[in-house]
């Protein structure tokens, strides 16, 4: 079964990550991975102004460098930006010295103090690193939007009972997720709207 909220027991033990973000007013955060990319940011920017929402993007460096025009529509229109490395490396998967290189050259293009690990996952002594120079921003709600495994309707069913204010809620700009997000994103904008909260990007 999977599980769309970040368990508390998992953000206890990361308490250094953020994982929500506690505001006065009733307020979630969308956030949107691995992009920018022609194929879909452009559309997701489309959503967001029809909606006048703002929202967080955090950007693999080198979908940035090859689409400087996209990366600055995003905060051209008032969103936020966030590292995502170069060229999305899994932390556990890569060496140290490698993976703080590449977040390093993803800064070269991404001018952020957040930072999103792909896939969520790196190492202890990463983690230590980098949270000198970022704040590391996970999430407390996950879409699977990339999962053609799991329904869209389920995804919207959870949305309805589970998001609530204080969420940092990930979806993803990529080819691999554009299908599904094209009818996730809408929907998932009414269902938050209906239960009276307003978006924020993440500060």
């Amino acid at each position: 079964m999977k599980v769309f909220r970040i368990p508390l027991l998992l953000s206890s033990v990361w308490r250094r990550r953020v994982w929500r973000i506690n505001t006065v007013r009733d307020t979630v955060y969308l956030t949107f991975d691995d992009g920018p990319i022609p194929e879909v940011t452009p559309w997701v920017l489309d959503q967001l102004l029809e909606n006048d929402i703002k929202a967080t993007f955090f950007c693999v460096g080198e979908n940035v460098r090859k689409y400087p025009e996209i990366y600055q529509r995003i905060i051209a229109e008032g969103h936020k930006v966030g590292n995502h490395s170069m060229h999305h490396e899994k932390g556990i998967s890569t060496s140290h010295a490698d993976y703080l290189a590449s977040v390093d050259k993803a800064s070269e293009y991404i001018t952020s103090d957040l930072f999103r690990p792909p896939y969520g996952r790196m190492t202890i002594a990463q983690s230590r690193s980098l949270r000198k120079r970022f704040r590391i921003i996970m999430w407390s709600w996950l879409s699977y939007d990339f999962d053609p495994a799991v329904p869209v309707e389920i995804i919207l069913e959870k949305a309805k009972k589970e998001i609530r204010s204080g969420d940092v809620i990930v979806l993803h700009d990529n080819s691999k997720s554009f299908e599904r997000l094209q009818q996730i994103l809408p929907e998932l904008i009414t269902v938050i709207k209906q239960k009276g909260l307003s978006f924020l990007p993440v500060k």
